[in-house]
Parts: C-alpha cells; structure tokens; sequence
C-alpha cells in the first residue's frame, strides 16, 4: 500500500483516491434523484399472494440440504417467510449501529461540507429502511429475529470502541452480502410483490451508501497510523466471524417445526450454502484484499467466518489483487 504526504494526492492499490466533497457532491445529487419513501411507493394493504415465496428458495439456508429434500413445499416456503424475517432483523441491527458509527464520524467535522451533509441523507435512508424493514416483518406474519444476547451487547462495545476504517469496514460488511441476496430476489417473479418492492428501494439506495463507505474506507486505510491499520484487519475479521453466525437465526427452524440441531449441522455442511455466502461477499472480500484489509489474523478470521475461501483471491506481483472493475 502507498501511503502519500500530500492530501491531495492520496493513492492505494486501486489508483488515485477522489476528492471527498466531490464524491459526496455527487452522491447527493443521485440521492436528490432516487430516493424513496416506502411508505407511498410500497403497497402495504395488498393480501400476501399465495403461492409466492418470501425469499428466493436457493437462498434459503437448507436449500439443496437432505432435510430440505424431506420437506414439503409448504415447509420450504414457511421457512422462507421466517428467514426472511430473520434477515431483515439483522438488517435492521446493523443499520442502527450503522447510524451510530456514522454520527460518530461526523462529530468533528464541518457541518457545512458535502461529506457531512451526505453522511445525514443516508442516515435519513437507514432510518426509513429499518422502518420498512420492521412494516415487513409485520406484514409477513413472521416474528422478529433478534441477534443473540451477546453478540447485541457487543455491538455496545464495538461502537463505543471502533476506530474510523473500522467502522467503514463494517458497514461494507453489512451492506454488500445482504445486497448480493436482494439484487438476485427484487427480479424474481416467484417472490412476493412487496417483499421484491423492498429490495429493489434497498439496493438502489444502498448502492450510494456503499460508495459513500468505500471511498471513506480507502482513503482512511492510506492514511490511518499502522497499529489502527492493524486493529481494523483484526476488528473486520471479527466482525465478520459474528456476522455470519448471526446471519440467520436458529430459532427459525424450531418455529417451522424442524429439528433445530439437524438444521443447524445441515446448513455447516451445506455446500451450496458456502457457495452462497461466499459468492454473497466475494464482491467486498477482493475490494478488502485490494486495499490491504485481508492480511494476516484478520484473513484468519475471515476464513474461519465460512465468508473467505481459504484459498480465495487472484494475486499479482506484489500481493496485490486483481481489481475488478
């Protein structure tokens, strides 16, 4: 990684870092031009339709499992609806520690600058995203899925503690794996009418936040001293190893009357469910090599999270990742 003296030639593995008023300049623009209000774009009195899932059945976690084999589809599509629900409450965890950490990175900086007048538009879409979240939930019939006890109080350490890449880095975390499953579930026509509405306002906003992260996240690895380099490798890696044991719920399989434990073993050992993950965040863990994250115990963890392969990622001369582009 290059790290440059002068501001405004900052340069990483990916090239040249922008201007950050000009990066968020732009993505005001975007969002002046495509932002929603899910409240009036989404039909909430319409009948759930039968027949239509909740969620895509390949992304289902016992897809392709023997016991998703043995199970009706009535069973398969229960399931779909609960882990639907599981996922849009960890959504809405993560977009509220999202608001937290990004509060957290403005508090000293110019109120009057793009970059700040950005970070609250898109606290502005988180806030209205977990509300549309928890309406769907609602309309689904399902419960809600909180994280286990412990992992929701260490979420009160990590935002107290995180550093800024850090920070960046787990929203990219949270933001890119669960976009991967939306972008594959709004244009299918097997999946409910209101459930597709919602990931398609998901992904179009959230692909500005995720720029928004990205651009932060490169230029704070440049410039960052090398122990918080260091602390965000190993806080990234943990975050993910949490991440994906807090993906979906176990308590899903007992509501739908499954034996938790085989669902639970059955998953681990799925392979299509690796493939999916990892191909959820393959996107994020190249971008991640590309700018230095992915080294050492943090590549570690990431491995041990089931989100990394252990053999993943292209490299060229120097270590460095092939960008995608």
């Amino acid at each position: 990684m290059t790290t440059a003296t002068e501001r405004e030639v900052l340069r990483d593995a990916l090239g040249l870092l922008r201007d950050r008023e000009q990066v968020a300049e732009r993505l005001l623009e975007s969002s002046a031009k495509h932002s929603f209000d899910p409240d009036k774009e989404l039909d909430w009195v319409a009948p759930v339709e039968d027949g239509k899932w909740f969620w895509p059945p390949e992304l289902v976690s016992l897809y392709d499992t023997p016991l998703w084999r043995k199970m009706s589809e009535d069973q398969r599509m229960d399931l779909a609806r609960h882990e639907a629900a599981s996922l849009a409450s960890l959504g809405i965890w993560f977009e509220i520690i999202l608001m937290q950490l990004l509060v957290r990175h403005i508090y000293d900086k110019s109120v009057t600058s793009n970059h700040v007048r950005y970070a609250l538009t898109e606290i502005a879409d988180e806030c209205r995203h977990s509300m549309m979240f928890a309406r769907m939930i609602e309309k689904g019939g399902a419960p809600s899925y909180p994280v286990p006890r412990m992992y929701h109080n260490l979420a009160r350490v990590l935002k107290t503690v995180s550093t800024t890449p850090g920070s960046f880095a787990a929203t990219l975390l949270g933001e890119e794996i669960l976009d991967y499953m939306q972008r594959l579930t709004f244009p299918d026509e097997r999946v409910q009418t209101l459930v597709r509405g919602v990931t398609r306002i998901h992904v179009v906003e959230e692909a500005r936040h995720v720029r928004y992260a990205r651009e932060e996240l490169r230029r704070q690895m440049v410039t960052a001293p090398r122990w918080e380099q260091h602390f965000t490798r190993l806080s990234c890696g943990e975050a993910a190893r949490v991440f994906s044991t807090c993906f979906i719920n176990p308590q899903v399989y007992t509501n739908t009357g499954l034996d938790r434990r085989e669902a639970v073993t059955q998953v681990k050992a799925s392979g299509h469910r690796a493939e999916v993950m990892q191909s959820g965040a393959k996107r994020l863990t190249d971008f991640l090599d590309d700018i230095g994250v992915l080294r050492g115990a943090g590549r570690r963890l990431w491995v041990s999270s089931g989100l990394l392969a252990k053999q993943g990622g292209r490299r060229r001369a120097g270590g460095a990742r092939t960008a995608e582009r």
